[in-house]
This record gives structure tokens, sequence and C-alpha cells, in this order.
């Protein structure tokens, strides 16, 4: 098998599908793999936790016949897109502590199929 980290989208929901791998498994080796990589500096804020929440999600929805459009596909949110709850600072000192109210467009409509955010 394809190592779970280079798959394409397609390819990580038809795997899902057929039961080759979890959301979990899925999102713990991009986890594993985003922590190997933080000198690269690539997120401001890492939502693992959160990510492992969405994925046991995932799961239980592919387990009822249930799985939506992106379901258990790990995705990395751009910090200009607010997340409700969680810290969005748009590269700005004067954001850098903004916990939106508020889903923007962008994250409720991936949240709303099932994306798993890193």
């Amino acid at each position: 098998m394809t190592k779970l980290t280079s798959l394409t989208i397609r390819q990580a929901l038809d795997g899902l599908k057929k039961k080759e791998f979890t959301a979990t498994e899925l999102t713990e080796a991009h986890i594993k793999a985003s922590e190997a990589a933080r000198h690269l500096n690539c997120y401001i804020t890492e939502t693992f936790d959160h990510a492992r929440a969405q994925a046991k999600e995932s799961d239980a929805r592919y387990a009822k016949g249930e799985a939506r459009l992106l379901d258990g596909v790990p995705i990395a949110m751009k910090d200009l897109y607010c997340t409700e709850n969680i810290r969005t600072t748009a590269a700005s000192k004067i954001l850098e502590n903004f916990k939106p109210p508020y889903e923007s467009t962008v994250s409720g409509n991936m949240f709303r199929d099932g994306a798993v955010m890193l």
C-alpha cells in the first residue's frame, strides 16, 4: 500500500470507503509527519487533539454508512480562515490570541463535509 501521507484525496476516500485504513489511522499518519516537520514552521496553530476527535467522528459515520463528501480526509486550514473557538491569527501580532466566535464559510463547508483539520 502507498504511504498514507502520499495519497491523493481520491485515494484516501477510496481507502476509507473500502476500510483499508480508518480516518484515525490516516489522521495519525499526518500528525506524525507534521510533528517530524515542525522545524519547517508549517502551522501557526496545531489542532491535533481536535483532529483526533474529528477523525473518530468520521470513523463512526463510516461504520454507520453515513460518510460525507470529505469524511476523514486530513487538511491544513489556512490561518486566514476563522475557525470557531480555535486560535486564528492571520499571522498578525494584533490577532495573536484571537479565537473567533464563528466559523468561516470555507471551514464550515469543509467540516460539514467531514474534513479533519490538522
